[in-house]
């Protein structure tokens, strides 16, 4: 589809294995009806013909409950989805279409057939109406209301990914040694940091190494994850050369030395570690593993997740790795991984958890018979324990029964790989593995074995127009993974796919939900995945050389470590008992209450007292807390379009897709903030640019509108150049009027080539400067000072 706005749109595609091929136009028509004409041209008649048409699905899941399930019209002439004198939504075709049915009885996709077992040679019209009603909103596409696609003549990115622009975030970061991430620790923890991965660890020349881990110093990280050290797709790693390695029984001295290097860098400039044991390690014929053949995946690879909650030969492999891992001694610090402080947390398994993903790998139908029967001796085993029917324990995939005995077979491993790492003298706090990948609640209680409790969340563009009504976005997933009484850390975090247009809106966002929700630890996925290098290859996988996110992390990173932003004074508590809490699929995706209440204030998940887990420790909500039973029910007015943090400094507009802050030091805007005015007491910002990101930041002890320090950090669309996939980035510049109150006598600043700060014109009127920015330039950060920075 081409084109937009007042023109419409135009569509063309075929279909060359049946020789038909269709063109037509879209327009709105009036406020609340979008008209398609099409026109299909078949080359050649044809019979048998299986399909001819379009599928539509219905988010039943999430809408379900409001508009009920979509129903056909009468005599093959389109469908509607909604209810009478509400939302609704109806598709009409004309003529009417040969067939349009349920596809296998399944009420959330109807497919509608332009041609049904015979294409006549030819052409067909089709006139097809989309008419909508109620709440129902009309979204243009991003292209659209971005004011088109990236134009050729867009400036290229010229940040330096050696250095950063000279004393960046000035002496407002100071180094606050390694604070413990455990429960109650004082002072609280606050780690803002990225993940190094794969190749980088091991491809990444030392002098380099040394070079990254001052930059990232300046970009505001205190805490690296080392990551994918043992993945079977990253050579070498931490075994050696994957091409002449037949187990994975030793670890490679070459390997630990290069890894070595990073913590001993990394600790010089004050920045923490947080190590994995497991992510992705295989298994070959060599490692002596029970029933390797069944998990061999024809490259004489054996896999590990899941089948280690039964597999005691794997839990004793895993073990032998634990015991050299954290016992080897840094060559540069001479401190084993064990004692180091500078280790601050350790993981033991990445994304591997039985309770919703892997424990279905082990059920009759998977063709893995020794571990199937491993699998259900255990849940036989754990039912005439806890007096649950047999037939229900072993079932995964539902809530219910399945659920205990899979919380308590996923803990019973964490309890032992504990012990042992703590036999071993490891004091770090540890995470058992995460809840990712959309895990419903009921997967927490085995995650309390650990003194952490670790989530992933990823999400995909437009997060910030995500209704908390209706879905959830990845701040939402984070927020739903809080225990009561425990630290929540998050190892991962991102959007994708690549390049997501408006990712520029995500650092902010979810910092200011961290330091609201009081979440200790934040790590971004990822700063490399490669070796760094001048310009490197622009991928999801790092955020090193992106000018879209870079400006944007090193202003979360500031108002993040320093605090800018209050915690909650509200707490809200999911608290339903056990029979809702293992009886339900609960989640951040399906529960408005979880969702309204993580705009609104802290949001924590209560464990329930449950007979058949006397090892899930109850702990109380906080007095004064208000108590979530229903998860259905959202806490916001109905028709709401934004909601305001209990504390007055983050609103988040889902209908505009706009998100503020509003505070003492760190004030600024992010999302759909183009063209429209948007004010704040020391930021006034009118932007023709659509989509951006624009933070403000005091960057001494003063606040905004007395500060004679400022930092004005700008994030905008950015992608790798058209037709190469290579950097540098194109960058969309930022275009407009910015006004910031402040003192007269100061200077302004922009970062130029190779982050050189260049003086750039600015007027100062009514004691606010005035900014112009003619989008010639390519600007990710401004200071406002009295001297030039450095």
């Amino acid at each position: 589809m081409t084109g937009g706005g007042a023109q419409g749109y135009q569509v063309v595609g075929e279909v060359s294995d049946l020789g038909v091929r269709w063109s037509g136009s879209a327009k709105r028509t009036d406020t609340h009806t979008l008209t398609y004409d099409l026109r299909m041209l078949a080359d050649r008649a044809q019979s048998d013909v299986v399909g001819g048409g379009a599928t539509f699905k219905f988010d039943l899941k999430t809408f379900g409950d409001v508009m009920g399930k979509p129903t056909l019209l009468p005599d093959n002439t389109g469908w509607q989805w909604g209810q009478a004198g509400g939302a609704q939504v109806t598709m009409r075709f004309s003529p009417a279409l040969p067939a349009i049915f349920f596809e296998r009885d399944n009420p959330a996709e109807v497919r509608a057939y332009f041609f049904d077992k015979t294409i006549e040679a030819g052409e067909q019209r089709y006139t097809v109406t989309l008419s909508w009603s109620g709440d129902v909103q009309w979204q243009a596409p991003p292209g659209e209301r971005l004011n088109g696609p990236p134009a050729s003549t867009w400036p290229k990115d010229t940040i330096d990914a050696r250095t950063t622009p000279h004393n960046l975030l000035g002496g407002s970061l100071k180094n606050e040694g390694f604070a413990s991430l455990r429960a109650n620790a004082s002072p609280a923890a606050r780690y803002w940091g990225t993940n190094v991965t794969a190749y980088a660890l091991f491809k990444t020349p030392r002098e380099v190494v040394q070079q990254q881990a001052k930059r990232m110093a300046q970009l505001g990280y205190n805490l690296v994850r080392l990551h994918h050290h043992d993945s079977p797709w990253v050579n070498p790693n931490i075994f050696g050369d994957r091409k002449t390695v037949t187990d994975t029984g030793s670890l490679d001295a070459e390997a630990l030395d290069k890894l070595d290097w990073w913590i001993k860098c990394l600790k010089d400039e004050g920045i923490a570690v947080w190590l994995d044991l497991h992510v992705g390690r295989p298994f070959f014929p060599d490692d002596g593993i029970y029933g390797f053949d069944e998990l061999a995946n024809g490259k004489g690879q054996g896999r590990l997740k899941g089948f280690n909650y039964v597999n005691i030969t794997m839990q004793q492999a895993m073990r032998r790795f634990n015991e050299q891992y954290v016992s080897h001694r840094n060559a540069y610090t001479g401190v084993a991984y064990k004692d180091e402080p500078a280790i601050v947390a350790m993981l033991i398994t990445n994304e591997n958890d039985v309770t919703h993903h892997f424990g279905n790998s082990m059920l009759p139908n998977k063709k893995v018979p020794l571990h199937n029967k491993l699998y259900m001796n255990a849940a036989r085993t754990f039912a005439q324990t806890t007096g649950l029917p047999e037939k229900q324990t072993w079932i995964s995939w539902k809530p219910g029964p399945g659920k205990l005995f899979l919380n308590d077979l996923e803990h019973r491993f964490d309890v032992d790989m504990i012990a042992q790492l703590r036999e071993l003298g490891v004091k770090q706090p540890l995470a058992t593995t995460n809840t990712w990948g959309n895990n419903p609640l009921f997967s927490l209680p085995a995650l309390t074995t650990g003194d952490l409790i670790d989530a992933h969340a990823y999400g995909a563009a437009n997060q910030l127009e995500k209704d908390p009504a209706w879905s959830a976005n990845l701040g939402h997933w984070l927020a739903a993974a809080q225990v009561v009484g425990m630290p929540l850390t998050v190892s991962e975090w991102n959007a994708e796919p690549f390049p997501s247009y408006d990712r520029h809106t995500l650092p902010l966002m979810i910092a200011a939900m961290a330091s609201h929700q009081g979440w200790r630890a934040l790590m971004h996925y990822a700063y490399s995945q490669q070796s760094p290098r001048d310009q490197g290859s622009p991928s999801n996988w790092h955020s090193y050389n992106d000018p879209s996110l870079l400006p944007m992390l090193s202003a979360a990173a500031l108002m993040y470590r320093r605090g800018d932003v209050r915690e909650a004074t509200t707490t809200y508590v999911y608290d339903p008992g056990a029979e809702a809490f293992f009886g339900q699929a609960t989640s951040a995706g399906n529960s408005p209450a979880l969702r309204t209440a993580a705009e609104q204030g802290k949001l924590l998940i209560a464990m329930p007292a449950t007979p058949q887990l006397p090892w899930l420790k109850r702990r109380e909500p906080p007095a004064g807390a208000i108590i979530i039973k229903d998860p259905t029910r959202s806490l916001l007015p109905e028709g709401a379009q934004e909601a305001t943090s209990d504390t007055g400094e983050l609103t988040h507009n889902w209908a505009k897709g706009t998100y503020t802050i509003n505070t003492a030091r760190t004030q600024a805007a992010m999302g759909w903030i183009g063209v429209s005015t948007v004010a704040l007491p020391a930021l006034r910002l009118d932007l023709q640019t659509r989509n951006a990101a624009v933070a403000l930041q005091s960057l001494d002890d003063a606040v905004l509108g007395n500060s004679k320090d400022l930092m004005i950090s700008i994030g905008t669309r950015s992608q790798p150049q058209p037709n190469s996939r290579k950097a540098p980035f194109i960058v969309e510049p930022l275009t407009g009027h910015i006004e910031v109150k402040a003192p007269a006598g100061l200077k302004l600043y922009r970062n130029g080539p190779f982050n050189q700060w260049i003086e750039h014109p600015v007027g100062y009127q009514s004691g606010r400067y005035q900014i112009e920015l003619d989008g010639s330039l390519p600007i990710q950060w401004l200071a406002l000072r009295q001297g030039k920075p450095g």
